[in-house]
């Protein structure tokens, strides 16, 4: 991403051979999820208009108290949630380039940007999340035991010159499926 992104790193550090090859994967999460999964779901948990934190709108180029579109989304294989998936973009975003995310309803985004050879990628960075951070805390919300971190990666998709942030914070359970 850029020097301003300082609490996420370039590689992860966990210990977990599985976790890791799902963490450093460059393609599509949701595709690779489908692709193990006979069952899977995805959950839209919330579309708002809302801030984002500092580290957020740094990446994304907003304003402090600038609006922003905030999606969160569970998937899932079958009743269980694998991965917690957390995208912020400027709301004048919607009117231009991300238009498509207010169209997208409980279909998934990684979908849409991986079809688009217009949108570019930045790399991967990777940050272990404890339960002092309000993403750990909503992830957590959607599973019974809730340890003590959770591994996240995020990356910046941009299209022309917009930036839309994505988040995604690691369940247990996708150690469920081969990676």
């Amino acid at each position: 991403m850029n020097k301003r992104d300082l609490f996420w790193h370039p590689l992860p550090t966990c210990g977990d051979a599985r976790l890791r090859r799902w963490l450093l994967d460059r393609g599509s999460l949701t595709r690779r999820i489908q692709m193990r999964c006979d069952n899977f779901r995805l959950d839209l948990l919330s579309q708002h208009i809302a801030t984002a934190r500092l580290d957020e709108r740094v990446l994304i180029d907003v304003r402090s108290g600038a609006q922003c579109v905030q999606r969160e989304v569970s998937l899932n294989c079958g009743a269980q949630p694998l991965v917690f998936a957390h995208s912020v973009v400027a709301r004048r975003a919607l009117k231009g380039p991300w238009r498509l995310l207010s169209k997208l309803g409980a279909r998934p985004l990684g979908a849409a940007l991986f079809a688009d050879p217009r949108i570019k990628r930045c790399p991967l960075r990777f940050h272990q999340l404890n339960a002092l951070h309000p993403l750990h805390r909503r992830a957590c919300s959607l599973i019974h035991e809730r340890p003590a971190t959770l591994w996240a990666r995020r990356s910046l998709f941009v299209l022309g010159d917009s930036p839309l942030l994505v988040t995604e914070v690691f369940l247990p359970a996708i150690l469920t499926l081969t990676p």
